[in-house]
């Protein structure tokens, strides 16, 4: 058989250029020349006889066969990282890595203790944290790029066959309000004291307000009367804007845990309603799991949920050893 019309690092410094837009950029972003970068991609242009990128425009863009060819290239390199993650095994957790994704609440307020507790027990190995949507987590776990993940949202349809989705635990939501305000002098409010109140909220178009809003609307709550006066970018944000008098949220009760020990704002019930939602942990049962992966869902994952783990999570798969076919890309909503 003919050697390959391409090497490993040809298919980094394509990624890289896809990723960074110019030759330039991906250059800086490899620690290599611009000229080193510009040949790498001439051989490799040369090697398989086609163009991989249009040179007409400002942006480095790449043609239909640059495109078919970084699908496939992203998916050798996740192989070639596995490969050697399941070679740093060989060490039993004397080092290695463990990469976790989480969506924005989980990642902000839970995960970080969760990681606290593994580190404990194995501080050789080197653990990632990547904090992103619901849906750009979900796309990482499908294609290899991290371990595993917890989400508090549903997984994108075209990804539901792919990924094995665990309930994990129930995180609920509370109304809080500034401690001046005159419900918050009362441990429980009607249902109907919530359309007199002005709310804090995130954008309408985020992954966490739309989860919310759909939690709310399940217990009864009318969403559209809610009246919403400002809208923040960060659950900090809002936090902070209710400790400042400027209105009521709902926000996951793992987000606000120390606001309520300091006293700085004031939670209050709801006569009848509870209002929850379903943590899940989501995992790639034909993708290789590191023995980092396994130990966190063995030796973790229990000490912090809430429901009967009766899914084992840490031998979840189809095939640790098969190949699979590239997933289609990922596009962000």
């Amino acid at each position: 058989m003919s050697d390959l019309p391409f090497t490993l690092d040809q298919l980094r410094i394509l990624k890289a250029i896809a990723a960074e837009g110019s030759f330039k950029r991906a250059a800086d972003s490899l620690y290599v020349s611009q000229p080193a970068v510009s040949l790498q991609v001439q051989n490799l242009e040369r090697q398989l006889d086609v163009p991989l990128f249009d040179r007409g425009g400002r942006r480095a863009q790449l043609t239909e066969a640059g495109h078919l060819l970084l699908a496939y290239g992203e998916k050798i390199l996740t192989l070639c990282q596995e490969t050697c993650r399941a070679l740093e095994d060989l060490q039993n957790l004397q080092g290695g890595s463990l990469i976790i994704g989480a969506s924005q609440t989980t990642g902000t307020y839970l995960l970080p203790r969760m990681i606290g507790a593994f580190r404990k027990t194995y501080p050789d190995v080197a653990v990632q944290l990547h904090v992103h949507s619901t849906r750009r987590t979900s796309w990482s776990v499908a294609n290899g790029q991290i371990d595993l993940a917890i989400i508090g949202g549903e997984l994108p349809p075209e990804l539901q066959d792919s990924l094995d989705m665990i309930p994990y635990a129930e995180d609920e939501l509370a109304l809080i309000l500034p401690t001046n305000h005159v419900f918050a002098q009362s441990q429980t409010i009607q249902r109907e004291d919530l359309y007199r109140l002005s709310f804090i909220a995130l954008d309408s178009q985020s992954t966490i307000r739309k989860v919310i809003d759909q939690v709310l609307t399940r217990t009864g709550i009318e969403t559209r009367r809610l009246k919403i006066d400002m809208e923040l970018n960060s659950i900090e944000a809002i936090k902070t804007a209710v400790q400042s008098g400027l209105g009521a949220a709902f926000l996951s009760v793992s987000a606000i845990e120390k606001e309520l020990q300091m006293g700085v704002v004031q939670r209050v019930a709801i006569e009848g309603v509870e209002i929850k939602r379903m943590l899940s942990v989501i995992i790639n049962p034909t993708r290789y799991r590191s023995k980092a992966a396994d130990a966190f869902c063995r030796e973790v994952l229990p000490l912090f949920t809430n429901l009967p783990m009766d899914f084992d999570v840490a031998r979840a798969s189809r095939s640790t050893s098969a190949v699979t076919e590239p997933l289609p890309p990922q596009t962000e909503e």
